[in-house]
């Protein structure tokens, strides 16, 4: 199993802002990737930055990627394909120069096509231009950099095609794989965040998940997926904005199940797409990292069994029953004491049904401090 996990720009806790230094800090908390943004126009100064990126990545062996604009009108008119098209070439001249494994682009609104195969073939044609495009750019034999091997040696990047969130965008799950298939050199980027929420919200369990990779593996007949996961706040099929995984519907716990149980073929990059970028991407981190120590103690649970049963000529069946027993009637055991541990407060009423004296101030005092703190526990107990 492989899964790298990584923010989405660089980190909040950086304080530096350029790629490399987000980098060295991505790095020193032990993730494994990151998805440079140049999400809406790249400047000619920050071409410096990313050199020095490519460098850091190819000798420190770590994964680096790049998501092109997000305003993309790929189904516009002429003028408005044009102008997409050119913010997406600095995005691959980019790529290649922080030798990025994936590119990941939006393709934008319907526009005249509206759905169906019109536009999936417009599509297709678009993004196969963008793959012959990215092929030119790595194999330019009048450009010799000697410093920097991965173009010269290096695989080109894979273009990645990215699932919308909104009804009104091209990108549902069915047709972002209908044109991957149709077209060499692309993958899908499947966006659980937006596929959460154009769904009204169905990725809950870890078989939904075990679902969808099932289907884009059968679909397409591969075993590498590129995600974007974050929390987000949907309503009638359509991804509001995205929030941080703890204040969303969308659980990050059945995928890091899914991933740990039945994901062992999966090589699988992981972009923290959150406003928390890095601290998002350690969450999923360690939610991994304990759905691994759940299944090992399972695993040793289930080896315990199989020793006994072969001690005593029991079957692994019968120990697991009797341990569903001995574990329900400790359970009703513990509520059969609560009532129990409720009634302490009788002694005081007692006290109170004596015969009326004359007790000191203190005295009294001290009963009425009594009667506020077992209010108070009362109160704890209801909330």
């Amino acid at each position: 199993m492989g899964v790298k996990l990584g923010p989405a720009g660089v980190p909040l806790s950086c304080k530096g802002r350029t790629i490399v230094e987000g980098m060295d800090d991505i790095i020193a908390l032990g993730l494994e990737t990151m998805e440079a943004q140049t999400v809406r126009l790249i400047q000619p100064q920050h071409f410096e930055q990313y050199w020095q990126a490519g460098v850091l990545a190819n000798k420190a062996d770590f994964e680096m990627n790049i998501h092109g604009p997000y305003y993309s009108e790929l189904l516009g008119n002429r003028v408005e394909r044009g102008r997409s098209l050119a913010k997406i070439e600095a995005t691959l001249q980019a790529a290649r120069t922080i030798n990025a494994r994936h590119i990941t682009l939006h393709t934008g609104h319907y526009g005249e096509f509206g759905r169906g195969t019109v536009a999936n073939e417009q599509v297709a044609n678009i993004f196969s231009s963008i793959v012959d495009r990215v092929h030119e750019i790595w194999h330019d034999d009048e450009d010799e950099f000697p410093v920097f091997p991965w173009i010269k040696n290096g695989t080109p990047s894979k273009v990645g095609v990215e699932t919308s969130g909104r009804q009104e965008l091209w990108g549902s799950l069915e047709e972002v794989i209908e044109v991957v298939n149709h077209v060499e050199g692309t993958i899908p980027v499947l966006n659980i965040a937006h596929i959460h929420a154009r769904g009204h919200g169905r990725m809950k369990t870890s078989e939904d998940y075990g679902e969808l990779f099932d289907m884009v593996r059968e679909s397409i007949g591969t075993k590498e997926f590129y995600c974007h996961f974050s929390g987000v706040e949907h309503r009638t099929g359509n991804a509001m904005h995205y929030t941080q995984i703890k204040k969303s519907d969308l659980n990050f716990e059945p995928l890091a199940e899914f991933i740990v149980e039945d994901g062992g073929w999966l090589d699988i990059t992981l972009i923290s797409d959150s406003p928390l970028l890095e601290h998002d991407a350690m969450y999923m981190l360690q939610n991994i990292d304990k759905a691994k120590h759940k299944q090992l103690e399972r695993k040793a649970r289930e080896d315990r069994r199989r020793a006994l049963a072969a001690q005593t000529g029991t079957s692994v069946e019968d120990l697991r029953r009797k341990e569903e027993e001995m574990a329900k009637l400790r359970t009703q055991g513990t509520q059969e004491e609560e009532p129990a541990e409720e009634a302490k407060p009788e002694p005081v009423k007692e006290e109170k049904e004596k015969p009326k004296k004359k007790a000191p101030s203190k005295k009294k005092k001290e009963e009425d401090e009594d009667m506020f703190s077992f209010d108070e526990e009362d109160d704890d107990d209801l909330f």
